[in-house]
């Protein structure tokens, strides 16, 4: 990772694979990074289900929000069948 911080904000450098910058990745990484600084002598346990318990809400309101609500479409971007994201809107409290 070569973000850096510079005066109250992060330079994005980002992790690169053949030549592309993967500034998601780059994001992941450093929060990541980030909570294990600050677990303050705890120890982890089940990271995999808290981050995909911390990250897929704000994906599908994010992608909602990309796609102007249309659900085929959110879908689509997601690459899951619609039934699956009308579940998923129901289950975090998104459904219109």
């Amino acid at each position: 990772m070569t973000a850096k911080k510079k005066s109250g904000r992060w330079r994005e450098g980002g992790i690169r694979v053949n030549g592309h910058e993967l500034p998601l990745r780059s994001h992941a990484e450093r929060a990541l990074s980030d909570y294990f600084t600050h677990l303050n002598g705890s120890h982890p346990a089940d990271l995999y289900s808290l981050v995909l318990r911390e990250v897929e809400e704000p994906l599908f309101r994010v992608v909602l929000d990309y796609a102007e609500g249309n659900q085929s479409r959110a879908a689509d971007i997601l690459g899951i069948n619609r039934g699956t994201l009308r579940k998923k809107l129901r289950q975090f409290g998104l459904a219109n």
